[in-house]
Order: C-alpha cells, then sequence, then structure tokens
C-alpha cells in the first residue's frame, strides 16, 4: 500500500478527565480556552512524559500531551508490582496487538503488548530496570557520528533519572548494588526485591559452584556479565512509571502542563512547506476534525510500534531490529514454598492482597524475580558474526523465578528459567495494514529470524540447564518439564520452537544517523531529517536494540533528548 511521508492519517478523541490543577474535560473545553501550545507531544509513555517534565520546569513553555489510553489511577493490575504479568495481554490498558505468524515458532502468531494507558507500557511492563552495556551506548555514539550518546556522556542524565531507594522491607543491601552507579536524587524510583524468596541463597551460591555464572553486583554499572539481584521501578510497593513519577502531582500542578488522555490523534498536517507542527484530531471516532498547531515542536514519543505506525510505515520498517525472543524453561521443585501454592489458594491470595493494600509489604511488592543474568555464548565468534556490540556485551539473558510465570498448572511447585535473546541479528518490521486509520499496523518481529538466533537460543537453554544442576540446587530441582538435562540440540530447537515467545522490546524503527548520511530518519539530535517542527523521542531512533530490558534506555535517551530540545530554543 502505498503512503506518503507523514501524510499518514490517524486519529485523537479526546474524552478528558484530569487530577490535576488544569481539568479539561472534553475538546470543547479546550477549544474555548483558546490555547496556544509551544510543545505538544504524542504518547504520554516512557518517554513522553519525560520530555513533557522537563519541558515544563520552564514556566514559559506551554506543553501539551496526548495521550491515546485512559488514566493509570486505581488500576490494581497496573499498581500491583507482582500482578504485572497480568497488566497485558488483551486488557484495557493493552493495544492487543498480535503478530504476524512466526516462521520460526510454528507458525504461531503471538500476542504482542504495548502500553494503552498513560505512562505506555512503562505502566504495564514487568518493571525490571537495566541500562544496558557501555558497548551498547558507545555503539550509539559512533554510529550516529554524536559522541553525546557514549556511555560516559549519559551518566549523568542515567542519574538524572534515577530516584534510588531502600527496598519495600528495608533489608540490608549491602553486596546486592553499587551505590556509586546510581542516582537518588532523581524522578523515576528504582530499587532491590522488598520481600525474600526462597531460592535466593540458592542462586547466590550457583555463582561461586559455576564459573560460567559469575555473581556480578550490579549490571547497572556498565558491564553486565554475570547473574545477581535484579534492580526494578518499583517505589515503596507500588510500581513506578512515568506517569506516578514524571507525571506525579507536583508535575501535573504545573499551570503551563496540559494531559489529554484518550487521545488519538488523525494526522500531522503541514503549517508551511516541510514544516509539521500541526496535528489534527477528532472528539470522537465520528466528530469533526480540529486542530491544534505547536509553535515550537511536535514531539512524537508513541514507542517502536506507535511512532512508524503515524509516521509512514515503509520508509521507517527497513530500519528495525528484532526485538528479544523468549523462551521459559522450568523446573519441577522439591518445595511448596513457591507461588503455586497460594494462587491456588483463595484464602491465603485473599491474605497476601490485605497485606498489600494495608502496608504494601509481602509477596505481592516486587516482580516475579529477584534474580537475572547476563551471558555470552563463547563459541558464537567461531561461527557467526557477533550481533553483540562489543565483546563485552551479552547474547542472552537467565531471569530465575521462584515458580512457573504464567497461569499454574492444577499440581506441581516449580523454578523458572526464562532465556531470552538480548542481542538478535533478525529483523522484523512494522507497517500499515490498511487505509482504516484505526486498523492495527501489521507487526512482525521476525523471532529467531537468522541461524545465529537460533543458535544463541540453543546455547540460552543450555546454559539454564546447567545452572538448574548447580550444587546448590541438588534436592530441590527434581527435573526440566518439557525437556531433559540430556535433550539434544534438536529437542531443544523443537521445543524453542514450540514455545518460545517475545519479552516485547522493539526498537529501531526511526533510526538514527549522521547529519547528512543518506540513511536513518532522524539525526543524532532527532529531528526528522527532510522536514522541520518534527522530532521523535523514543527507543524507535536507537539503531540497535540495547542487550537489556529496555525502559531504563528510553528514560536515558529522552533525558537527554529534553536537554536537546531546550539548547535548540536557547533554553
Amino acid at each position: 500500500m502505498a503512503c506518503q511521508w507523514l501524510n499518514t492519517l490517524f486519529v485523537l478523541a479526546l474524552s478528558i478527565t484530569l487530577s490535576s490543577a488544569i481539568l479539561i474535560e472534553n475538546v470543547a473545553d479546550l477549544t474555548k480556552l483558546k490555547l496556544t501550545f509551544d510543545f505538544i507531544v504524542v504518547g504520554g509513555g516512557t518517554a513522553g512524559n519525560v520530555i513533557a517534565n522537563r519541558l515544563s520546569e520552564n514556566p514559559s513553555n506551554k506543553v501539551l500531551v496526548l495521550e491515546a489510553g485512559g488514566s493509570d489511577a486505581n488500576v490494581l493490575n497496573v499498581e500491583v508490582p507482582f500482578f504485572a504479568p497480568r497488566a497485558t495481554p488483551y486488557t484495557p490498558q493493552d493495544w492487543n496487538y498480535t503478530t504476524t505468524a512466526q516462521t520460526a515458532l510454528k507458525g504461531r502468531s503471538l500476542p504482542y503488548p504495548r502500553g494503552f494507558v498513560l505512562g505506555g507500557s512503562s505502566s504495564v511492563n514487568y518493571m525490571v530496570y537495566t541500562r544496558g552495556s557501555k558497548e551498547d551506548f558507545d555503539r550509539y555514539a559512533t554510529v550516529s557520528g554524536d559522541p553525546g550518546w557514549s556511555w560516559n556522556s549519559l551518566v549523568p542524565y542515567m542519574k538524572k533519572n534515577e530516584h534510588f531507594i531502600p527496598p519495600s522491607d528495608g533489608h540490608n543491601t549491602t553486596g546486592q548494588f553499587d551505590p556509586t552507579v546510581h542516582g537518588f536524587a532523581g524522578i523515576n524510583t528504582v530499587s532491590l526485591a522488598g520481600f525474600p524468596s526462597p531460592i535466593d541463597s540458592r542462586v547466590i551460591q550457583a555463582t561461586t559452584q559455576l564459573k560460567e555464572f559469575p555473581f556480578n553486583l550490579d549490571m547497572n554499572s556498565g558491564s553486565t556479565l554475570g547473574l545477581g539481584w535484579g534492580q526494578s521501578t518499583i517505589n515503596n510497593g507500588l510500581r513506578s512509571s512515568s506517569a506516578t513519577s514524571y507525571l506525579a502531582p507536583q508535575f501535573l500542578a504545573r499551570p503551563n502542563l496540559y494531559v489529554l488522555l484518550n487521545a488519538r490523534v488523525t494526522r500531522l498536517l503541514p503549517t508551511a512547506t516541510n514544516v509539521f507542527r500541526t496535528v489534527e484530531y477528532l472528539q470522537n471516532l465520528n466528530g469533526t476534525p480540529l486542530t491544534i498547531t505547536a509553535t515550537k515542536e511536535v514531539i512524537l514519543s508513541a514507542g517502536s510500534v506507535g511512532t512508524p505506525n503515524i509516521c509512514c510505515t515503509r520508509v521507517l520498517a527497513t530500519a528495525r531490529r528484532s526485538p528479544p525472543s523468549e523462551s521459559n524453561p522450568f523446573f519441577f521443585v522439591n518445595s511448596t514454598n513457591t507461588w503455586e501454592t497460594w494462587e491456588r489458594n483463595a484464602t491465603l491470595s485473599a491474605q497476601l492482597m490485605t497485606e498489600w493494600t494495608n502496608s504494601k509489604k509481602g509477596q505481592l511488592v516486587d516482580l516475579p524475580l529477584n534474580h537475572l543474568g547476563f551471558f555470552r555464548v563463547p563459541t558464537l565468534v567461531n561461527q557467526f558474526k557477533d550481533p553483540a556490540s562489543g565483546p563485552g556485551t551479552s547474547h542472552y539473558e537467565l531471569i530465575v523465578s521462584n515458580g512457573l510465570l504464567g497461569a499454574p498448572p492444577a499440581t506441581g511447585n516449580f523454578m523458572s528459567i526464562s532465556t531470552a535473546v538480548v542481542a538478535p541479528a533478525a529483523r522484523g518490521s512494522v507497517t500499515l495494514s490498511s487505509s482504516n486509520v484505526f486498523a492495527a499496523p501489521v507487526i512482525n518481529p521476525n523471532l529467531l529470524g537468522t541461524p545465529v538466533d537460533v543458535f544463541i537460543m540453543r546455547e540460552a537453554v543450555k546454559s539454564a540447564m546447567r545452572l538448574a544442576s548447580a550444587p546448590a540446587f541438588a534436592g530441590y530441582v527434581i527435573s526440566p518439564n518439557g525437556l531433559s538435562f540430556t535433550s539434544t540440540d534438536a529437542q531443544i530447537d523443537a521445543f524453542v520452537s514450540a514455545n518460545a515467545g517475545t519479552v516485547f522490546h522493539p526498537a529501531g524503527t526511526a533510526s538514527m544517523s549522521p547529519k547528512g548520511a543518506s540513511w536513518g530518519v532522524v539525526d543524532p539530535n532527532l529531528l526528522v531529517k527532510g522536514v522541520t517542527g518534527l522530532r521523535i523521542v523514543d527507543l524507535s531512533v536507537v539503531p540497535f536494540i540495547p542487550a537489556a530490558h529496555t525502559q531504563a534506555a528510553t528514560y536515558i535517551i529522552a533525558e537527554r533528548a529534553a536537554d536537546l530540545i531546550k539548547a535548540a530554543w536557547g533554553q
């Protein structure tokens, strides 16, 4: 289907109810105010809310955020950290996308969650906070030609984003993280696990028993390799998202910051030749189109799926790196002290819910993992070109959980060691499905789409089996489910093909490139090439996916982008 750059239709239905100093009930109220906005941010998600917060620090800037979804307030599956797996898919807070049939996964079409709620995917993700490796960001600097995207240049933004706090249970965290690499005065709250897991000591003990799983004190130091304690965006037993942090009440109270919920754009209109600062929107699907114009910039922060869907998908799709593939080997264990016991027991579940409600303590204050690790396949470089950003960057991730991720079967207790390919070589695509502006895009992540990706996943599953066989788990782990400790490569590949999914980390759909380069969508300042008045700020701008969970990188990119915007306007 043909498409014209920035001529793609999209829709904005404004139905506004906000608990801020500026209460806009509907578009008619907005129109009556006859407001002029300096900056319009399309997307109130992970990056967009950072931009809105930082630009509205200057009282002379009037900022409007357009968020397609509704409020994140009082949504239990969003607020309770342990309920993160329930926040998506197929909920009102999810765009409810699905992928195309995945060739390497027996033709299965998979759910592809993206946050359809204030806070975007930071309101529905699993809250893992990993920045990625130093080499990941240094590669961004090299590819873009801008040293400002290097790790050392971005460390101040990492700390500016982060408000590291003690865990919910207040336990002694000595030896669980490195305080020298964190920020303690930022906005987005990050913490360690706030409830002890019965396998904690076994996991840490395994790092002393098997050399391939060295202990890593802090994976956010720039050196990610090894196994250690997970860090997550949790604030005293509650999810910390871009909505609860960057749009906290003290920021929403700014008289120059407006946030419109349930807001879908119909199209970006040229304000002048090759200038795009006007946004067309509707009150409802059958309403009369209205427009809002930014006097300075429109910042597109709709995410790695939303941004190309809003812009011209065919132009952007060539820049996309496939997101990580995930498999979930799990093991029967000789214990009843796993999640399955209380998940099957309504009385115990109610007790945990009461504890969380009354004190923000207990099992529910954490996401479903306490430990994770990043590793390389030593033999990969003998057979393939290395897809990682450098020799200190991982190929795969292991996530250790005290239970089965997903609905538990009627019997049995489990330990999961999820495996994820975090340096995929495959590239996917996001394309338009029709001329209908409400139609979902065609999402083809091309999971395990190259031989090297299949190789990494196979080796990751073997690694998970070796970790579960560590002496620390003797007498505890009984056997794998669906595989055996002696499974052949063919058996592992068959298991992966039948069971693997995705960890929903799309990136690179509007990749940055050097100024003047004929490829790429944005320049190193994240301005859209060939037009004026439009900037993209979200994870779609990275030329390669970081070998990590991606929300931290998104926050970091947005923090620097805010300063780039301020500098462009002499602020």
